[in-house]
């Protein structure tokens, strides 16, 4: 097992530090694929977590599939002296997770709403990009249209014309230089609303703290009295307002024996759910993983004769999409045709 150093969660300037809850023994997949699918660095491990660092966006950090939950990491540091310390002192030791090094708990915050605000650009660009806009009227069926009509009234309209551009134009010159001017003003404005928004939003988040406790101090605190005194704290500290409902930010904060881990859950929705699964059988990170261990290369034929509900050939059929997934039925057909091919 890797040890545990301490370790701040600031943005470092190779990326964003984070890690992700694995199944028991499932940490060498992660591992694994961390360094693989997000070119990660600093990757370590300690018992059903993964710590890593990457410059990847939301959309790659989706495609982790043998991680149960990702979170942006605050701190990481030992564990906290339970046995012959007094309640009082363990609380004081609780709030100096937040009070000791307060930066580190706003650059985590600046880098995951940097983690929103990049992600929700992407999703107005691809939907632009999905409802271009309609086309114009082509000039050859104007034209067209315009020849269908009498000489008489194509003059008429023409001089009528000519007086109406005329004056357009100098209105739409005077009105140009009204509308940048208005339009600049209005960039200007909402530039300073921006940056007044960005001052007040650390003031003005909304958060919850789900917490999970285990060892000596889940015999000393429960994780709801771990939870009420790491909310005071916060609200202290920061001026944040607990909501227990609709939080904008959650908080997570993991005390043990081992260490004592606090994050942001980076997605509501764990990784290990899967929209393509629709009915549970085998854990999906699991599948994955037995899925990956048989080196699949492109175009080869995956028979499961046991499957079940078929979840290790749905993970390999998402995840290697050029090779042939076959169940029992149709691997019964795919061993007949080849005996028989063999025999002939």
């Amino acid at each position: 097992m890797a040890a545990v150093p301490t370790d701040s969660g600031s943005r470092p300037a190779a990326g964003a530090r984070f890690f992700c809850t694995a199944g028991r023994g499932l940490e060498p997949f992660l591992m694994r694929e961390v360094r693989a699918r997000l070119a990660a660095t600093q990757v370590e491990y300690i018992s059903g977590k993964v710590f890593f660092t990457t410059c990847s966006d939301l959309n790659m950090l989706k495609k982790l599939k043998s991680a149960e939950r990702l979170f942006l990491l605050i701190k990481k540091q030992f564990p906290l002296n339970v046995s012959s310390v007094s309640k009082g002192k363990i609380l004081s030791e609780i709030q100096r997770l937040i009070n000791d090094d307060p930066e580190s708990w706003l650059n985590a915050i600046s880098t995951w709403k940097n983690l929103l605000e990049l992600d929700a650009k992407k999703d107005k660009l691809f939907q632009r990009a999905a409802n271009p806009p309609k086309r114009k009227v082509e000039e050859n069926d104007i034209i067209s249209a315009k020849k269908l009509k009498t000489k008489q009234l194509q003059e008429l309209q023409e001089s009528g014309e000519c007086l109406l551009e005329k004056q357009t134009e100098e209105e739409t010159q005077e009105q140009g230089d009204f509308l940048t001017e208005r339009e600049k003003s209005q960039e200007a404005f909402q530039n300073d609303v921006v940056k007044a928004a960005d001052a007040k939003n650390q003031n003005d988040l909304t958060f919850r703290v789900s917490c999970r406790c285990s060892g000596a101090i889940a015999k000393t605190f429960t994780a709801q009295e771990v939870g009420r005194i790491t909310g005071i704290a916060l609200m202290k500290q920061f001026g944040w307002k607990a909501d227990l409902r609709n939080p904008n930010l959650e908080i997570f904060i993991h005390l043990n024996d081992i260490y004592s881990v606090v994050g942001i859950p980076v997605f509501r929705i764990p990784l290990a759910s899967r929209a393509y699964i629709k009915t549970a059988g085998l854990r999906s990170t699991i599948a994955w993983a037995l899925a990956s261990l048989a080196e699949i290369q492109a175009g080869a034929f995956v028979l499961d004769p046991m499957c079940g509900l078929g979840t290790i050939l749905l993970e390999a059929a998402k995840e290697w999409p050029t090779c042939h997934c076959l169940q029992r039925v149709s691997m019964l057909l795919f061993l007949t045709f080849h005996l028989g091919k063999s025999l002939s």
